[in-house]
């Protein structure tokens, strides 16, 4: 944004503080219509009042559900096959404004964060210019929000931490929901070993959860609570990202090692 408001001349304002008098000054002599925010900080109401119309914000999430920091990555974890897209006017509590547009987007079994963020970054942007084309037009009325509040809260390292006893399916749904940044992670003895891509199947192994069973069909096979997780690609402490195949061919880990301990 900043490359182009350059490349166009614009005058670019950074400030330090957001509150801070001579920004919120230099704000409002622009006498903006509008503004628009993405992935930025919470804006104060001496920010968000300024525009004549307000504050546009872009939420990849179908509000209120997955209100928060992480919609992404919760949609992921907790196994959604849509999630979406909102935009919507900025009030004091976070994620609380009015509807402009929503639209939803299907999440296919192959997504992680990655791959659903790219998707949902390109449609955002296409549904914000149509949320500020209709506003221009007086064609938009902003909705309160309606229907059931969710939680994405922010992603911490208790968060990413694997728990062996779960499902095969949510580890897997965890591992997407983190992957390629910043990764679910367990440990082999002392050092964290991080996991960027997984499968799962039924079956039962009958050993303690987290226990390494094999290797078969390119996949580090885990058991756990319930079902089978196949670990595809991974990173050890201290050594590069690689296949569980290569991973192997140089590692001490064998049949009957545990996994979190």
């Amino acid at each position: 944004m900043k490359i182009a408001a350059a490349s166009s001349e614009l005058p670019i304002l950074q400030p330090e503080d957001l509150s801070a008098a001579d920004f919120t000054a230099k704000l409002s002599a622009y006498k903006p219509d509008i503004g628009v925010v993405v992935a930025y900080r919470i804006l104060p109401r001496e920010v968000f009042s300024i525009p004549a119309k307000g504050c546009v914000n872009l939420h990849p999430s179908m509000l209120p559900d997955l209100r928060g920091a992480a919609p992404i990555n919760w949609a992921l974890i907790r196994g959604y096959r849509q999630s979406g897209i909102s935009t919507f006017l900025i009030r004091e509590r976070v994620d609380t404004g009015s509807i402009l547009l929503q639209e939803t987007v299907n999440i296919f079994l192959e997504d992680n964060a990655g791959s659903l963020s790219k998707r949902l970054s390109i449609r955002g942007g296409e549904l914000i210019v149509e949320s500020l084309d209709q506003i221009a037009t007086g064609k938009l009325e902003p909705e309160p929000q309606k229907g059931t509040t969710t939680r994405a809260p922010k992603i911490t390292d208790e968060t990413r931490r694997i728990s062996w006893k779960l499902p095969a399916e949510e580890i897997h749904n965890l591992v997407r929901g983190l992957s390629p940044s910043p990764c679910a992670y367990t440990y082999v003895g002392s050092k964290r070993l991080k996991i960027y891509s997984s499968n799962f199947r039924t079956g039962s192994a009958q050993l303690k959860p987290g226990t390494v069973m094999d290797l078969a069909d390119n996949s580090l096979n885990i058991s756990t609570g319930e079902g089978i997780f196949g670990i595809e690609e991974l990173q050890l402490e201290g050594r590069r990202r690689m296949t569980a195949e290569e991973f192997q061919r140089g590692s001490s880990i064998t049949a009957g090692t545990v996994l979190g301990e």
